[in-house]
């Protein structure tokens, strides 16, 4: 089983960018690439290689984690399907693959169940998944069932040809009603799961539009638009805007009296071009309960997605 992963930004070292997508140490990723399992464009290129923008990392006979992922017959919510590609409306708990630490229960454990193909390119452990969101951010991920729907929707993404919609709830009203947020993200050093904004040469450039749809006891319903995909992107943005979603133990308030179960952020649109018709689809996924109970409850606009 060979992985491909397809850079988006230049800028940083081939070992370094590959302990963040395998999560393995960089000692090990040396032995890789010592044993040519790990190639540059189809050329060897030493660990501490500069990658470009669009270079292509082949990672051949190697598996991050074991292979013996599981199907389950986990019900998801699967909002179209053909031959090519598919499109989840994610529930928001589920984490989208397996990991280290959670090897059932996931999308994948799910789409393995439900879906006959998926695509190889990610490997084993992540078959079909083209872009990922958060566990406890509900709503619409594009899988691809072949390694050409793959390449094609990777491209759109790396392009912005596919875009990426969200609903958030907010703490807070907005100094103006809508912007951009941009700049550099990067993990933190002393707690691993937490991004921070740091200065360019030290992290990721990130880019977020947002336009805050209603404001209303404190809350703003605010639509964003994911100029690139770094992790944990518009939570990062909205907390560094002092504006944290709701519900965002991590970037937010951690002992919040709403009973939630997670952040108040629903990818409710995605757009994309189908890798085989070359035919414009958009997708929607309607708010789930919770979040619109929440809308109700504190005044704010139970909004038509499908006008936004």
């Amino acid at each position: 089983m060979e992985q491909i992963f397809v850079v988006e930004d230049g800028g940083v070292r081939l070992d370094k960018f590959l302990t963040e997508k395998l999560d393995i140490t960089r000692s090990f990723i040396k032995n890789l690439i010592g044993g040519g399992k790990i190639l540059v464009n189809e050329k060897s290129e030493k660990a501490g290689y500069i990658l470009k923008k669009n270079d292509k990392v082949y990672v051949s006979h190697f598996q991050s984690q074991p292979a013996n992922i599981s199907a389950e017959n986990i019900p998801i919510d699967i909002v179209y399907e053909d031959d090519d590609i598919a499109v989840i409306n994610k529930s928001q708990g589920m984490i989208v693959h397996p990991t280290s630490a959670v090897m059932t229960g996931t999308l994948v454990n799910a789409l393995m169940y439900c879906i006959k193909d998926l695509s190889g390119i990610n490997g084993e452990i992540r078959p079909g998944i083209v872009h990922r969101i958060d566990k406890d951010t509900s709503g619409l991920i594009v899988i691809a069932k072949n390694d050409a729907s793959h390449l094609s929707l990777q491209n759109q993404i790396q392009n912005k040809v596919c875009k990426r919609y969200y609903l958030a709830v907010t703490y807070g009203k907005f100094k103006q009603q809508e912007g951009e947020i941009e700049n550099y993200l990067a993990r933190g050093k002393n707690k691993y799961e937490k991004f921070f904004v740091v200065p360019k040469s030290q992290g990721k450039y990130a880019k977020t539009l947002y336009k805050v749809i209603d404001y209303n006891e404190g809350f703003s319903l605010v639509k964003f638009e994911l100029k690139t995909g770094r992790t944990h992107q518009i939570r990062v943005h909205s907390s560094y805007m002092g504006h944290a979603i709701v519900g965002d133990k991590l970037y937010g308030i951690k002992n919040e009296k709403f009973g939630l179960s997670g952040q108040l952020l629903h990818a409710y649109k995605l757009q994309l071009i189908h890798p085989k018709t070359n035919n414009q689809m958009t997708f929607f996924a309607p708010l789930p309960d919770y979040f619109a109970d929440f809308l109700k409850k504190h005044n704010l606009e139970v909004v038509d997605i499908n006008t936004l």
